[in-house]
């Protein structure tokens, strides 16, 4: 039997482990039923299920859900609006988060998947410092695939941000506050 404080009692009879329990105002919980002899410890089990419980809810919250962001492009796609989708999955990359890059062919597009897997490799280029080629391209019927896989881990990238935000609030702070135009003379919106 295991004490309240953790100290070794030794081996006890059930009834006297019960009647300790009594006297103490504890409860007597069997830790290890497999053990010879099993092992009993004196707690207040209502606190043990609590503190427990409290410690499952801070992994969870610890915890990050990796999430998978979608960009859809076309294979004739506008500089600007390359420029655009390029930007969502930069940010996406910067937020820890993978990016599913999708091509959709339609009719004569898809005798020409070259044209997909050209842009899908310029894209992996252009945003190589931020993610990598976890899936290379490959053609899935009328789309082509490809996921982006972020080089900075998801909490890494949140306490980055964290950072940025608590740095501007303090630059904000700083800077002089802007004095209030007086109202001119015979102004009657002032008011």
């Amino acid at each position: 039997m295991v004490g309240p404080n953790g100290e070794q009692v030794g081996i006890v009879r059930v009834e006297d482990a019960l009647r300790l329990a009594a006297e103490a105002d504890l409860d007597l919980v069997e830790v290890a039923p497999m053990a010879k002899p099993p092992v009993a410890k004196l707690m207040d089990f209502g606190k043990f299920k609590y503190e427990a419980a409290m410690k499952a809810r801070e992994a969870r919250k610890n915890q990050v859900n990796t999430v998978i962001k979608e960009i859809k492009l076309r294979p004739k796609i506008d500089p600007h609006d390359y420029g655009t989708k390029k930007g969502h999955v930069e940010r996406f990359l910067k937020g820890g988060d993978k990016v599913k890059v999708t091509i959709m062919f339609r009719g004569r597009e898809q005798s020409r998947p070259e044209l997909g897997f050209r842009l899908l490799q310029r894209l992996a280029e252009d945003v190589i410092e931020l993610g990598t080629v976890e899936s290379a391209p490959k053609q899935d019927g009328r789309n082509m695939i490809m996921v982006l896989a972020p080089t900075k881990k998801k909490s890494e990238a949140k306490a980055e941000q964290r950072r940025a935000r608590g740095a501007d609030k303090a630059a904000e702070g700083t800077e002089p506050a802007e004095p209030a135009a007086a109202p001119a003379e015979g102004d009657t919106t002032a008011g």
